[in-house]
């Protein structure tokens, strides 16, 4: 992806998703690469979790972890926050299409990259 002068590339969410190791899920059957207006949806395999264990004693170690990451390339003066809203609502409705299984921490994150 080029930054385009009159745009600036704007990190909206950063979260993880993970799935049990057996499991056979492509969450590209589920969650969309690329919504508008200029919304990317990055998702890349961990070689481990961030932690240790679930808050119920489930060792990660057991699952298949996922950084994901949510860009937006704003116009310069835009407010990126504005989208959070729809985003939010938009991203639910397709995690709640994964199978079983599936889960997802993600935190809004509204930094400049680059």
């Amino acid at each position: 992806m080029t930054e385009r002068a009159d745009r600036k590339a704007i990190k909206l969410l950063q979260g993880y998703i993970w799935y049990p190791a057996e499991a056979d899920v492509d969450l590209g059957d589920y969650l969309p690469s690329h919504l508008e207006p200029d919304i990317h949806l990055l998702w890349d395999a961990m070689p481990r979790a961030p932690f240790a264990f679930f808050d119920d004693g489930t060792l990660t170690s057991s699952q298949q972890f996922y950084q994901f990451t949510v860009l937006a390339m704003t116009p310069e003066g835009d407010d990126p926050a504005r989208l959070l809203p729809w985003l939010a609502e938009t991203l639910q409705a397709a995690l709640e299409t994964t199978p079983q299984g599936v889960g997802w921490q993600l935190m809004e994150d509204l930094r400049e990259i680059g």
